[in-house]
This record gives C-alpha cells, structure tokens and sequence, in this order.
C-alpha cells in the first residue's frame, strides 16, 4: 500500500515544479470536501474570488496567497 501512496506522489512532481511558489501546504477536510491549498503560511487573504468552476482564489496585497477547491472529491478522474 505504501508504494501505491509514493507512485501517486510521484505523479505530482512534473505538475509540482511547474508551480511558481517555492512551498506549497495542503489539507483536505473530508466532512466538507474542501480541499485548502496555501502557498504561504500564516495566510491572512484580504481579498477573495470566487470562480465560475466553484474555486476560490485568495490573495494578499494582490498576490496569490491559496486556493480553496470546493467539492473536491467529484474532480477526481479515475
């Protein structure tokens, strides 16, 4: 099982790199499916928008700071 999580890992390095922020943190609320993606920690987003595909983008001072996908569990392709 361990080696199944590594491969699908692996998969998204060539994706990861492409990504301009040098750190990138994530969590996955379950309950809620929403998954929160930061590119910078502590975070404190002075704007927000939301997107027709049910994303919100968070900025601060006009820079991307998160993204917060919503119903992220029905974007997965099997």
């Amino acid at each position: 099982m361990a080696a199944v999580e590594v491969k699908k890992i692996l998969g998204l390095v060539p994706e990861l790199l492409e990504v301009s922020h040098p750190r990138i943190w994530t969590s996955y609320d379950k309950e809620a499916d929403v998954l929160y993606i930061n590119f910078k920690k502590p975070s404190h987003a002075d704007d927000s928008e939301l997107t027709d595909d049910d994303i919100i983008i968070r900025y601060e001072k006009g820079e991307i700071i998160g993204i917060t996908v919503l119903n992220a569990s029905k974007r997965v392709t099997k």
